[in-house]
């Protein structure tokens, strides 16, 4: 009888996920190193690297089933590993399905026919113990499974007791204790079983006569059992990855490469978009003599790669997955993205408030505070897609009108005039359009924070530092922004070396390499930035 299905569970959200990230970003700094935010022509044409920097690609091939699979395994390692080293939460628990799910009504049956087979061989006369000697063996096997390499004595009186041809034999001479074979399984879980399942040992030992219902409970504590076995491998595993988490999914992700010439297009694509954005807003210099006249200027690869990962932060999602290197940050991303959002639209709502009314409702920061928290509330979820935005704004103008004219009667103000009231509910409600100036303004200072936290070297100095017109949402962007470059940083990391191959590529293809190359001074350069 097959156990419950398992999957992995993380529950990474808030502060916990903010100082995982934050520990994340330490480790990021301590394995980086300071540079310049340029870095020279030559060091970007150079083809001189070890081969353990440079990321290599096979030729475009056909490949096999046996590959894909292959491929399909090293990415699933490649984002195990990467979700345990940066969620300390994540763990892995039963899987309990929907309760009107096609799927569990298929399982449940598949399941009680099992055990009503089970039932009615035992009520025969005489008992048929088919089922269940497949059952017992099952449990042995899951059993074993429990057991550490140097465990022999454990291993040997499991498999003396539950030693099948014996079982058999007693089944065919109608000698099998069943109830007993039982209870010394109970007794073998309550020494393997975590502290935290003794009360569900105890339980078994205290269950019903009913053979077919305690083989049930056995396997449901079983199934609790294997995924506490699982967990405390993962908890073991952490500290191991965590010092070697680089090396490790860059090799994988090499290995993916190497299987999959592809793997890197969605990539190359992303950084491709960016240097072409930052090539036609570039104003040509304005050299009147000498070889650079009338040229372009080319932006620096730095500056190529920290505008693609602005571009991360206002992914389409619903269009297209994100670049295959960030694929194993894909949710952390999403969480940060709708998090922004409803901090811009906040910030929005704040500024037409505070600009349309003025002075009667300036210096008040506990006003000030009650408004944010109430929009907040208002907002909370206005990324799905059954929110319903205008609404919820048209709802939140009518909350701001009636909190403003109480502050306004208290300190013996005028109270709004329905004229007012409704111009401020009209503009709050046209945020919803991409070019409403105030959104485009808070959407352009955002984006300005975040350029200056991933170009500067020292990103956390500058955490707190926000744009004038920002500062009702400082405390969420300093957390936001402190998950997103940890986020950067971690990813420049790992995968540095394929990023400065793919901008070699884009932008150096057709230049002539320097005379004396430095080694490894691109894959390093973007590492260390």
């Amino acid at each position: 009888m097959p156990l419950n299905d398992e999957r992995p569970n993380s529950t990474s959200s808030g502060e916990d996920q903010g100082s995982d990230v934050e520990s994340s970003s330490e480790r990021c700094d301590s394995m980086t190193l300071n540079s310049d935010l340029e870095c020279s022509r030559d060091s970007f044409t150079s083809d001189s690297s070890s081969k353990h920097c440079t990321p290599s690609s096979s030729p475009p091939k056909t490949l096999t089933l046996d590959e894909v699979m292959e491929s399909a395994r090293d990415l699933f390692n490649l984002s195990l590993s990467h979700e345990i080293v940066m969620n300390r939460n994540f763990h892995l628990e039963p899987n309990s399905l929907p309760q009107d799910s096609l799927l569990k009504a298929v399982r449940d049956n598949l399941h009680k026919a099992f055990w009503d087979i089970l039932e009615a061989e035992l009520n025969d006369d005489p008992p048929e113990y088919g089922q269940a000697i497949r059952l017992v063996e099952e449990i042995r096997e899951i059993l074993l499974s429990f057991l550490n390499p140097g465990a022999n004595r454990m291993r040997t009186q499991i498999m003396e007791v539950l030693d099948m041809d014996l079982i058999r034999q007693q089944a065919d001479n109608d000698a099998l204790d069943i109830q007993g074979l039982a209870s010394y399984i109970i007794t073998t879980m309550g020494k393997m079983c975590a502290p935290v399942r003794d009360e569900e040992i105890k339980k078994l030992r205290e269950g019903t006569d009913n053979i077919v219902t305690l083989f049930k409970e056995i396997f449901r504590v079983l199934s609790l059992m294997r995924a506490d076995m699982v967990n405390c491998t993962i908890e073991n595993l952490r500290p191991v990855l965590q010092r070697q988490s680089v090396e490790y999914e860059r090799a994988k992700f090499q290995s993916i490469l190497d299987k999959t010439p592809s793997a890197l297009d969605r990539t190359t694509s992303w950084i491709k978009s960016a240097l072409e954005e930052l090539q036609s807003s570039i104003v040509p210099t304005e050299q009147t003599n000498g070889p650079g006249k009338g040229q372009p200027v080319v932006p620096g690869p730095f500056q190529v790669l920290n505008t693609a990962f602005i571009r991360i932060l206002t992914w389409d999602y619903s269009k297209s997955p994100p670049p295959e290197t960030w694929m194993t940050d894909e949710i952390r991303l999403q969480e940060i993205q709708w998090q922004l959002q409803q901090c811009q639209a906040v910030n929005e709502v704040l500024l037409i408030v505070y600009s349309t009314i003025g002075g009667p409702i300036q210096g008040l920061p506990s006003l000030s505070d009650h408004l944010k928290r109430m929009i907040s509330v208002l907002l909370d979820g206005m990324h799905r897609s059954d929110f319903n935005l205008e609404e919820s704004l048209e709802g939140i103008s009518a909350q701001i009108c009636c909190e403003l004219n109480k502050s306004l009667t208290e300190r013996s103000y005028p109270a709004l005039t329905p004229a007012l009231q409704g111009t401020l509910t009209g503009q709050i409600c046209n945020i919803t359009q991409k070019d409403n100036p105030i959104r485009t303004l808070v959407e352009d200072r955002v984006q300005q924070y975040f350029m200056a936290l991933i170009s500067d070297p020292k990103p956390q100095s500058k955490i707190e530092q926000v744009p004038a017109g920002l500062t009702a949402i400082k405390p969420e962007l300093a957390i936001i922004g402190a998950k997103f470059i940890s986020l950067v940083n971690y990813n420049k990391t790992v995968y540095g070396p394929f990023y400065a191959d793919i901008l070699r590529k884009l932008m150096f293809s057709n230049s002539q390499p320097a005379a004396n190359p430095p080694q490894n001074t691109a894959q390093d350069s973007v590492t260390h930035n």
